[in-house]
């Protein structure tokens, strides 16, 4: 899933020694009910209830220090990225690290391990089979086999910005008319013969682009501004009204796009000075009072995005669009990050407090984003419906990150 952000105004080995016993029998515990219940439990975990905002803001909680006995043992040394610099730290460092439903990134987890990578693979058995233990058992199993460390720049700043992103949630048709006018296009006949292909305006006014498209549209949207969001997210779920009047549900996710720029229209806005408020709601709200400059504003953005369909039933819908490391994402605990700083499939602990969320808790990188760049940078992933929307388009505030590494 690849989306855009729119523009706005607005331990070693010794530090868990006193672990390691009890960890042993509890991780035997462990193998054995896994045993008897089938290794293939973990994988048929099914996601936490999910309502039109899955991934629930949660309350704000307390952020005491997590008191891990005996951890005092030296540190390994710190980790290079190519955009970051990791520096070890103690458990302790990580607020709320007692406080987190650990069960819900579980999940998350569990469907990075469906795309391994080094140097996660070989912990990935123990991630499946520790589905089923307790939040305590699993926080110990975590203190055993992996390190803190503090994602900061390269000049020691620890600090960076949060952003959320969502799955949109709309009305479509299948045949155009009756008000359903916008199309959602799968890839272009001969995609790829020619790079970079038309710009927004050059697919919606020449005969040889509407040509190529002939034929290609998936469904069809009543709103252009709705077709942004979702040229922008990446990723949607349509409520469609078939020709025969009945309703599917489906998912339409990011296939491919022109290879042209990204323009933000809201950006474009604040710098023609038409708007103080580049939100969607003042999007609209210009729009309603300018209706005929609607192409011109939307031409801004010459990148267009292609869809392919999805089924979206069964557990499919209780998860996300698939992510750039290729699982599905999971609402309030999935992240887009920069893989210069953070590789794909990492957990890491997330902290940040403002006044859209209170935020201390595991997530897992599973995605990026063109406007998700830097150290300490990270996407939340809200879930989808118009409570979800309604954060993402909000949330822009402090972030702490710390991955947490095998030892």
């Amino acid at each position: 899933m690849v989306h855009h952000t729119i523009a706005t105004n607005t331990t070693s080995a010794s530090s868990a020694s006193s672990k390691i016993s009890p960890m042993k029998l509890t991780l035997l515990r462990l193998v054995a009910t896994a045993l008897i219940v089938g290794t293939l439990v973990a994988c048929s975990t099914p996601p936490a209830p999910s309502p039109s905002y899955p991934g629930g803001m949660p309350a704000p909680r307390p952020t005491g220090p997590y008191a891990v006995p005996g951890d005092t043992g030296p540190l390994p040394p710190p980790l290079a990225q190519p955009k970051s610099r990791w520096t070890p730290v103690r458990w302790a460092e990580l607020p709320g690290f007692a406080d987190d439903a650990l069960h819900e990134a579980w999940n998350a987890w569990i469907k990075s391990c469906e795309r391994p990578v080094a140097p996660f693979t070989a912990l990935c058995s123990e991630v499946r089979q520790l589905s089923i233990a307790t939040g305590e058992e699993q926080r110990a199993w975590m203190v055993a086999r992996l390190q803190p460390y503090r994602v900061e720049a390269t000049d020691g700043n620890p600090d960076g910005l949060l952003t959320a992103y969502y799955e949109p949630l709309m009305d479509a048709a299948r045949q155009s008319g009756n008000g359903f006018n916008v199309p959602i296009y799968r890839t272009p006949a001969g995609f790829g013969a020619r790079k970079p292909w038309y710009t927004r305006q050059q697919i919606e006014t020449l005969p040889e682009a509407q040509a190529a498209l002939q034929g290609r549209a998936i469904a069809w949207l009543r709103d252009p501004v709705e077709s942004m969001v979702l040229h922008i997210q990446g990723s949607g779920r349509l409520r469609i009204t078939e020709a025969d009047g009945s309703t599917t549900m489906l998912r339409v996710a990011y296939a491919g796009t022109n290879d042209q720029p990204y323009g933000s229209i809201g950006r474009w806005l604040l710098d023609q000075g038409y708007t103080r408020d580049a939100t969607w709601p003042g999007i609209r709200a210009w729009l309603a009072a300018n209706p005929q400059r609607t192409n011109e504003l939307m031409w801004t953005n010459p990148r267009y995005v292609f869809f392919k369909e999805e089924p979206l039933v069964g557990m499919d819908a209780g998860f996300g669009p698939k992510g750039a490391q290729g699982v599905p994402l999971t609402p309030g605990r999935s992240i887009a990050v920069d893989r210069q700083s953070i590789p794909y499939g990492t957990p890491v602990w997330l902290a940040s407090s403002g006044p859209q969320v209170q935020l201390s808790r595991l997530v897992l990188a599973q995605d990026t984003g063109s406007a998700i760049l830097g150290a300490v940078r990270a996407d939340y992933f809200t879930g989808w419906g118009p409570e979800a929307g309604d954060i993402a388009g909000r949330l822009k505030q402090n972030l702490r990150l710390w991955v947490l590494w095998p030892k």
